[in-house]
């Protein structure tokens, strides 16, 4: 199990957005469905691209680079060319803080 740390208040990222946090040395998409926070690893598995930087639609999200796409609920592929997923981080709301598990 690891450990959660603080990424962000919870109005810092609006319904629909992403943002680009740091936590335990890795770099994480944010993102907030609904009012629900979701992270995943900002590293699109086809060829890195910057997940926090794709296009959102509903629970999806579009890599900028080359059109994969991936729930953000899960972090599995919902259309190549990505070859997998990508991890999927544990997050919770503590007060206002916005805290992911890593």
């Amino acid at each position: 199990m690891g450990q959660y740390m603080k990424v962000a208040t919870a109005g810092e990222v609006s319904p629909g957005e992403a943002r680009l946090v740091e936590a335990g040395g890795k770099q994480i998409a944010l993102f907030n469905v609904d009012g629900a926070y979701f992270a995943l690893d900002n590293t699109c598995t086809h060829r890195g691209g910057p997940l926090a930087e794709g296009f959102i639609e509903g629970s999806a999200v579009t890599c900028p680079w080359h059109g994969a796409q991936f729930d953000i609920k899960s972090g599995q592929v919902m259309r190549p060319p990505a070859p997998q997923g990508v991890t999927l981080y544990p997050t919770r709301i503590v007060g206002e803080d916005v805290e992911v598990e890593v």
